[in-house]
C-alpha cells in the first residue's frame, strides 16, 4: 500500500464524528497522566479518558469513556503507522474489530506535530493481560475458563476472516498477538492495532503481496510467520500462523517468548510433542478448574471432563494446523473459522445433553 503525506481530510474515519482537538484530549486524560495510562507499544501509548464527542450530522453530543492512542512521532515510521491505521480503519466495520470514534492531527502545546486516534474503551482490557497477569492492582484476577477462551478464539477467527475475505481490497493484519485482542464488557473479543496492516491489491491473487511490497515488514517476535524471516511475501497465511500461535498460547497459558522455548523447542513443537495423550500436562490447569467451577451449579447433562477434553483436543489441533512451518500446510482463515465454530457448537450441544 503506497502512503503519502496526505492531509487528514483524505483519511476521514467516520462521517458521524468531527475531529477532536489536542486541548480536548489533554482535558480528557488529565494532561496525559500516568494514572490514565493503560498501555504502551512500539509506536505510542494508550490512555483512558472521558470525552464529549460532537456528532457531525446532529446537534447533539455524547460523553463517553474512550481509549486514546497517542503516537510517538519521534520513533521512525510512526507517522506512516498513523496513516496506515487511519486508512485501514476507515475501510472496516465489524463487531469483532475495535471501533474508532474520532482522530486528532494537530500540534501540541510546544508546537510539535501531534497525532492520536480515539477508540471505544474496552473495560476488560487485553487477552494478554488475562492470560499472563494474576492481579489487577491489588486484586487477584479470576481465570478465563475453557468456554470463554474458545469464544474469544472464535471471535478473533471471525475478525481475521472478515479482513481477508470480506474487505475489498483484502486486508492482512500483520501483527496478530494477544495484546492486540481487546475484550468488551461481555468478553466479546475485538481485534485492534492496524498500524502494520497491508492491503492486498486487486491485481494480485487473494493470498499474497509481492516481495517488493513486503520490504520492511515487521511484526512481533514469537508471532511472526517463519517464512517472513527468509524474505517471503506478506500473505494471509502469515496471519493464519500468528492466529495459531495465539490459540496455542490461550489454551496452554504459555507465551511463545517464554524462557523455556529455546533452540528447536517452540510453542507449536511443545504442544505437538504432548498431542494428544499428554495434553492435560501442558494446558493451563487453572482453565480446567475454572471451567468446572463455572458449570458446577448448572444442571448440564452432557458436561464432563471427558467432553471438555475431547473438544480441547480438537481446538488444539486447529492451533497446530495453523502454526505449521510451511504456509502450504496451513488452511485458510475461512476454513479455520468454520472448524472452530463447529467445535464450539458441538461442545455446547453436548453440554446441554
Amino acid at each position: 500500500m503506497v502512503l503519502r503525506n496526505q492531509k487528514l481530510e483524505t483519511l476521514e474515519l467516520d462521517d458521524l464524528y468531527a475531529k477532536i482537538s489536542y486541548a480536548e484530549l489533554v482535558r480528557a486524560t488529565d494532561i496525559f497522566s500516568t494514572t490514565n495510562l493503560i498501555g504502551a507499544g512500539r509506536y505510542g501509548s494508550v490512555y483512558k479518558g472521558t470525552l464529549t464527542i460532537k456528532k457531525r450530522r446532529a446537534s447533539s453530543s455524547e460523553s463517553a469513556i474512550v481509549a486514546i492512542k497517542v503516537f510517538n512521532l519521534e520513533i521512525p515510521g510512526t507517522s506512516k503507522s498513523f496513516f496506515t491505521e487511519c486508512d485501514t480503519l476507515r475501510r472496516i466495520r465489524h463487531r469483532n474489530l475495535i471501533s474508532v470514534r474520532t482522530c486528532c492531527s494537530s500540534c501540541d502545546s510546544n508546537g510539535n506535530d501531534f497525532k492520536a486516534i480515539v477508540f471505544d474503551f474496552m473495560p476488560n482490557g487485553s487477552l494478554e493481560t488475562w492470560l499472563h497477569s494474576k492481579y489487577i492492582g491489588n486484586h487477584q484476577r479470576r481465570t478465563l475458563n475453557f468456554t470463554e477462551r474458545l469464544n474469544i478464539m472464535v471471535d478473533i477467527a471471525i475478525a481475521v476472516d472478515y479482513l481477508h475475505n470480506c474487505c475489498e481490497p483484502s486486508i492482512i493484519h500483520c501483527d496478530l498477538k494477544p495484546s492486540n485482542v481487546l475484550l468488551d464488557e461481555d468478553f466479546t473479543a475485538r481485534l485492534g492495532d492496524f498500524g502494520l496492516a497491508r492491503l492486498l491489491p486487486n491485481s494480485t491473487n487473494k493470498t499474497q503481496l509481492n516481495s517488493q511490497s513486503s520490504i520492511g515488514i515487521r511484526g512481533s517476535i514469537g508471532y511472526i510467520a517463519p517464512e517472513y524471516g527468509s524474505g517471503a511475501p506478506i500473505s494471509t497465511l502469515g496471519d493464519v500462523y500468528s492466529f495459531g500461535i495465539i490459540l496455542l498460547e490461550t489454551l496452554t497459558g504459555r507465551a511463545p517468548t517464554d524462557d523455556m522455548f529455546k533452540g528447536s523447542l517452540t510453542l507449536p513443537a511443545f504442544v505437538e510433542e504432548a498431542f494428544p495423550e499428554w495434553l492435560l500436562d501442558i494446558i493451563d490447569p487453572d482453565m480446567i478448574s475454572s471451567e468446572r467451577d463455572a458449570h458446577s451449579n448448572i444442571q448440564l447433562k452432557g458436561y464432563s471432563n471427558e467432553n471438555m477434553y475431547k473438544h480441547l483436543v480438537s481446538t488444539l489441533a486447529v492451533g497446530l494446523m495453523c502454526s505449521q512451518q510451511s504456509p502450504s500446510d496451513r488452511k485458510s482463515m475461512s476454513a479455520v473459522t468454520t472448524e472452530l465454530q463447529s467445535i464450539r457448537a458441538s461442545y455446547m450441544q453436548e453440554m446441554q445433553g
